[in-house]
């Protein structure tokens, strides 16, 4: 017993001694590429303060262009997934990047809303599979009782962007008129902000091994206990690996992909119009905001979700339960962004929503530890790629929505309400899902099921 015993201590450190490093050396990498895909995804957010009035668009139709991203996303999405989990996380990701990085400069040359629409598209074609490619690519280096932090500390990427990147696109808009021969500092924010995704896109194929087996900063020993236990795992939660079929047509993914449409729908809206609302305190409360103040302000609420985000997937991971720390947050973001706009303070409408961005984003690295409870190879490559076209489609329905209510109404909050109802939906639906779709902290493969009863 006592060798057992020692071989299994063993075994728990060469684990441990892994996946420090991974976290160490993936985490700030996948994090940084995270950052520009979200900063060259919604920048259209700062851009429509001029962009908008410049090309002569609407509400409605800077909606709809911002949300057709989405409708190229979806129907790339799966396919994305399924050949990054054929040929390697390394390959695919640097080419999703080095396109969308090519595709994100060239909005700097749109002239209408025709153009404007047509580069939209081709981005969300070129960005399909980076998140859930991510997500499935966490699965292959950490164990199950660290994936919700993994996942959340990835995600800072999103908050983060918004707090580096508010006032870096904005002071780019500002003083980027005729700089390299642009004549709208927006156009130059376009493509400035696109380049560094090519580069990074290149560097991924010398910095991102695929799979621990592969990663040179690994002993054999790590590598090989890490597989191990991962892949133990594993066959303990899903016995037999489920196929690209399966894993679409599981009910529990299908659910899945409305609680994931409502949780996405309060962040793109948050987005894309965050800092129209900001903007639009000005107005009704006779404040004066500079571009940059509006980015800075805009920030407040992402800084503050960040931290909320990581707090939450900890105490996910340390009691094993998921549903809770989804249904939670979604019903908290949902109240913040309901009574935003109806208070009578520019400081307690950001308080409001900066409420609704600590729900939204503490939600949703949570969400993406249920999946594999049931899904796991080719099955999980393609349900989690559907679970996020689909939530991505709230990308498209919800800037159109909300920009198309604005211009029916004049006001902002019939589309926070709608933020607000999906949000609600999301925590409901994730209530009544079966225990079959209740990730709980994995126990070590030397463990027995009755160490861990009082988890659950």
């Amino acid at each position: 017993m006592a060798e057992i015993a020692g071989v299994t201590g063993q075994q728990d450190r060469l684990v441990d001694g892994a996946v420090r490093r991974a976290m160490w050396r993936l985490l700030p990498f996948l994090g940084l590429c995270y950052l520009l895909n979200y900063v060259d995804r919604v920048n259209v957010g700062f851009a429509a303060l001029t962009m908008n009035p410049d090309l002569g668009l609407s509400a409605a139709a800077y909606g709809f262009g911002a949300g057709l991203f989405f409708i190229g996303y979806f129907f790339f999405e799966v396919p994305s997934n399924v050949i990054l989990h054929r040929v390697g996380a390394r390959l695919w990701i640097a080419r999703i990047m080095v396109t969308w990085g090519i595709i994100a400069s060239a909005t700097a040359f749109v002239q209408g809303e025709i153009s404007f629409y047509v580069v939209r598209f081709l981005l969300g074609v070129a960005e399909a599979g980076f998140f859930p490619g991510i997500i499935l690519y966490l699965t292959y280096w950490f164990p199950r009782a660290q994936r919700a932090k993994v996942v959340a500390l990835f995600f800072l990427a999103v908050p983060l962007s918004s707090v580096i990147g508010a006032p870096t696109s904005t002071l780019l808009i500002q003083n980027g008129d005729g700089a390299l021969g642009f004549a709208d500092g927006w156009r130059f924010m376009f493509f400035v902000e696109g380049i560094p995704a090519v580069i990074v896109g290149l560097l991924v194929l010398m910095l991102l091994p695929d799979r621990p087996s592969r990663a040179r900063w690994l002993s054999a020993a790590e590598q090989q206990a890490l597989e191990q236990r991962i892949a133990a795992e594993d066959s303990a939660h899903v016995p037999h690996e489920t196929g690209i079929r399966a894993g679409l047509r599981d009910r529990r993914v299908v659910a899945l992909s409305v609680v994931y449409f409502g949780v996405v729908f309060g962040l793109y809206v948050l987005a894309f119009f965050l800092p129209q609302v900001v903007s639009d305190l000005q107005e009704q409360f006779g404040v004066k905001f500079s571009l940059v103040q509006i980015g800075l302000i805009t920030a407040i609420p992402y800084a503050v979700a960040s931290v909320a985000m990581v707090l939450n997937a900890r105490h996910s991971d340390r009691t094993g339960e998921r549903r809770l720390h989804v249904a939670v947050p979604a019903f908290l973001g949902a109240a913040g962004v309901a009574v935003a706009l109806y208070l009578d303070s520019p400081y307690l409408v950001i308080a409001a929503m900066t409420v609704c961005a600590m729900g939204v984003y503490s939600a949703i690295p949570v969400i993406w530890q249920l999946p594999s409870a049931f899904l796991t190879g080719f099955g999980a490559a393609a349900g989690i790629a559907l679970i996020n076209s689909f939530g991505n489609l709230s990308g498209f329905v919800g800037p159109y929505l909300t920009g198309w209510l604005q211009d029916l109404t004049g006001s902002f909050r019939p589309g926070m309400f709608a933020v607000a109802a999906f949000m609600v939906l999301s925590g409901v639906i994730v209530l009544l899902l079966n225990r079959g779709t209740r990730e709980t902290a994995a126990p070590a493969p030397h463990e027995t099921p009755a160490a861990h009863e009082g988890e659950r």
